[in-house]
């Protein structure tokens, strides 16, 4: 393995996974399992993958992403038969590393000292405000949940329904888990680990925690 693999361009400064901006310049491992982890991808025979015509779908579309998604580089990958691997890295200069996920503003209005008005229109606007403001923070909570573009989970949402719809196409019975799996890569070593890991999967796949017959 080409050890330039592993210089700086892989680095990213200390691990934030809880505030964590998944649009952050930075290599991710990703794992995602087919739905009750069924084995719908192929098989394992001699410790080599034998993919069948959904496997190497889904190896052609993760190879196909760069192509949608021009803020990522493919690293490594791996279609198992009940799941994927992938490591990658997303390349977003323009979002700073400190750029974490907001927490949502407090409201203005206490709850638990409601305003009383003598007047009638007063509390019909009273009422108002505060439905404004109760509005406002759900699209604020709603807008900080939602996948953004460029970001881990809008790429890895993209992926698994190309995957999905190639099956329904073809009539083919498939679904994934509704989550995936994903670390973010904090060092070389670690990077050296993950890609050791995903070259010899196949070869290890009767110890694999995800096995399946």
């Amino acid at each position: 393995m080409n050890n330039d693999l592993f210089k700086n361009k892989y680095r990213i400064p200390t691990a934030r996974a809880q505030w964590w901006n998944y649009k952050n310049s930075a290599p991710y491992f990703v794992t995602i399992c087919t739905q009750a982890q069924l084995p719908l991808f192929g098989n394992i025979i001699n410790g080599e993958m034998n993919l069948n015509n959904l496997g190497r779908y889904a190896e052609w579309k993760w190879n196909d992403l760069p192509n949608h998604h021009s803020n990522i580089e493919l690293i490594h990958f791996v279609v198992m038969p009940n799941h994927i691997h992938g490591l990658l890295r997303i390349n977003n200069d323009d979002i700073n590393d400190n750029s974490l996920v907001e927490t949502l503003p407090a409201t203005s209005l206490n709850a638990t000292s409601p305003v009383i008005n003598v007047s009638h229109n007063n509390e019909t606007l009273q009422a108002t405000s505060l439905q404004n403001s109760q509005n406002k923070l759900t699209k604020q909570f709603m807008t900080s949940i939602s996948p953004k573009k460029g970001s881990l989970s809008t790429i890895i949402r993209s992926y698994k329904s190309a995957v999905t719809k190639y099956a329904n196409a073809n009539n083919i019975m498939f679904d994934w888990q509704p989550l995936f799996y994903d670390r973010i890569v904090r060092n070389d070593e670690e990077f050296i680990r993950i890609y050791d890991y995903i070259s010899h999967n196949p070869k290890r796949w009767e110890k694999d925690e995800l096995f399946s017959k």
